[in-house]
Formats: C-alpha cells, structure tokens, sequence
C-alpha cells in the first residue's frame, strides 16, 4: 500500500519538541494527538481543540505549533508551566460524545501529570467535565470542580490591556475612545473583546463566517458588519484577529489598512517572514501568545495556590500590560521585530531556569 512520508521527527527535532502522542479508540472514534513541546518550567499545559482537520499531518502540525506557541506564552507570563496541546480530528457539531472526551481524558491519565488540558477552540467547559471523570491532569474546569470557570472574558481583558499598550507606541496615547478597531472572530473571546471595546469608546467593525456570532454582538450596539474575506482592507485603526491562526501571511499583510495588530487568535503569523513583513510596513504588531495569555495565566492560577482566587488570578493577567511594554522596549533596543523580542523574552527566561536545574543537579547551586 502506497503512503505518504512527512518529515514530522524533523520537525520535532528543528523545534525541539519532546513528545508526540497519537490517540486512537475505535469504539468511540477519537482520533486525537498529544503534542508536548517543552517541559523545562514544569508539566505541559495547553487547550483541547476539536476541528475539522484536512488531514493528520495538518492535525499534527496545528498542535505543534499551538504547543510551542503554549511554551512560550507561559515563559514570557512568568508562570511555571510548559506548553502542550491536544487537538481531535473531528467536526464539533456532530462528533461530540461524552465516551469520546472520557476515552481522551483516559489517554491523558497515562501520561501521569506530563500534560494537563483546557478548553481550546470547539471545546467547552463540558467536554472538560467529561474529561475529568478519568483525569486529574486538567486546568480549565467549572467553578463547582474547583476550576476558575468560563475564561472568555479575562482573556479578552488581556488582551485589550495589550492592544492599549500596542496603541500607545503606534499614536502616543493608550485611549482607545474613537478609535475603529476590527475584530475578526466573534467565538469566546473575541465576542467578549467587542462590549469592553464598546466601554472604552471604540467603533467597531466585526467579521465571523457564522452569521449568528454576528446577529449576537449586534444586539443592543452599533457595529458595522463587512464579510470576512473584506475584513484585511478594511480601513481601520486596529485589526484584531480573534478566529484561527495562520491569517498574517504573504497575501493578507499587503492589503492591511490599520496601525496595529493586536488579538487573540494563537498563532497568527503564518511564518517568521510575515513577522518581519508587518515590521516593514510600520504595523505595530502585539505578539498573540503574550498579548491573549489571560485566560492561561487566570485558568492556570489554582495549579499554585492550592485553589483558584479570583483577585489573586487577575492581578496577573493585568501584568500582561508590563510584558508588553517589555516587549516592545526588547524589539527597540535590539532593533528586532516585536515577534523576535517576545521569543527572545520567553527563551531567556526557559535557558534561565535550565541552567538553575543543571547546576542543582551537579550539586553547584548556590
């Protein structure tokens, strides 16, 4: 029988990723993969995804990517966890089971604590109840389990406290009040993005290809809608992307009209070359893993303080202001992009606590 070969230890060697684990159960259809990327700060942590993926390599590759991109969110966020993610190759609309997610929480007991899982796009906070029944290994879990409940919100103020800070070093003021800002993806966060948008006194411009997300956010409120193939060249002065990743490319970047980018989508830059390509447009570009780490830093709050506290958790997303400014500080003293500055902040940090385990290992700490 014929098959296809995809250089996939290649790309776990070139990115250094540890573990990837391929999920099967026939009897309930879960086809799902484990993808750890780093443990140097701690277990892996990362969102469950469910999509309809193309293909397995696809599927694969998007849960690299999102687990790297969980190595580096936590790093820069100064939390002790690594990154990790799950995605299940399936349609969410239709292939949801209560036996599917307990048969990938079995999955992830195995890995004995390497992993612990959360909501993630097509995934809800039942599914993660289901997964609980058969792991103790989960962040993102309803308030009556102990877990911080919906994270929608606390992501999307993350997020805005980012975009302020993006829009500070675009037009010198951190006022949004006037400003258009375009939210593309009206899902968990970006249809909470949009009423703490409304508060500040920005006018809105919003896109989702489901027509009743929109419907949603138009209740109540004066939003200009435009469909999502018009969203890039649409004139706006922020363009928040909220939906899936990859949408900063070779063909979206040139036909961006706006000052900055700033949103919560994982991932965003399809490749480096499209970081550096928004540089030379004179876009600010607020790195996605340390603008939308809210709902991370907040989910994750309980793992070390025994259990959740909302003030406790809060005050730490609200520090995501000060990791952006530090970014952008990085990006301007080392005359590199914001994109290379946040991966330069997080490895740092990585290498830091790498070299305090060696020299403790070797009995050299001091």
């Amino acid at each position: 029988m014929a098959t296809t070969t995809y250089p996939i230890l290649d790309y776990l060697r070139h990115y250094d990723y540890e573990n990837l684990v391929f999920c099967n159960d026939t009897s309930t259809g879960l086809r799902a993969i484990i993808a750890i990327h780093d443990t140097t700060l701690g277990p892996a942590g990362g969102g469950c995804r469910m999509w309809t993926y193309a293909s397995e390599w696809e599927a694969a590759e998007d849960a690299m990517r999102l687990a790297r991109g969980m190595t580096y969110k936590y790093a820069a966020a100064n939390v002790d966890l690594g990154g990790g993610k799950v995605v299940i190759i399936g349609d969410p609309k239709k292939d949801k089971s209560e036996a599917l997610f307990r048969s990938l929480g079995r999955f992830i007991e195995r890995l004995g604590g390497m992993y612990y899982s959360g909501e993630d796009v097509g995934t809800t906070l039942r599914d993660m109840e289901d997964m609980h029944k058969e792991t103790r290994f989960m962040i993102t879990l309803p308030q009556y389990l102990g877990g911080a409940g919906p994270i929608g919100g606390v992501t999307a103020t993350g997020v805005i406290h980012g975009m302020r800070v993006a829009v500070r070093r675009a037009t010198g003021s951190d006022s949004l009040n006037g400003l258009t800002v375009g939210v593309q993806g009206l899902g968990a966060v970006g249809s909470e993005i949009v009423p703490q948008l409304e508060t500040l006194g920005a006018k809105l411009v919003v896109c989702d290809a489901d027509a009743s997300r929109v419907a949603a956010v138009q209740v109540g409120r004066s939003v200009k809608v435009v469909a999502p193939e018009d969203i890039y060249q649409t004139p706006m002065d922020v363009f928040s992307p909220c939906a899936l990743g990859g949408i900063l490319n070779a063909t979206t970047i040139p036909a961006l009209q706006c000052k900055v980018v700033a949103g919560s989508a994982n991932n965003q830059l399809r490749t480096e070359d499209d970081g550096a390509a928004i540089e030379k447009r004179g876009i600010v570009y607020a790195p996605d893993y340390i603008i939308n780490a809210g709902g991370a830093v907040y989910d994750s709050d309980r793992l070390f303080g025994g259990s959740h506290l909302h003030e406790r958790a809060l005050a730490k997303v609200h520090r995501i202001s000060e990791t952006t400014q530090r970014v952008f500080d990085l990006a301007e003293k080392e005359h590199i992009p914001s994109f290379r500055a946040a991966d330069r902040l997080a490895e740092t940090r990585i290498a830091e606590v790498a070299k305090a385990k060696a020299l403790r290992t070797r009995g050299e700490f001091r």
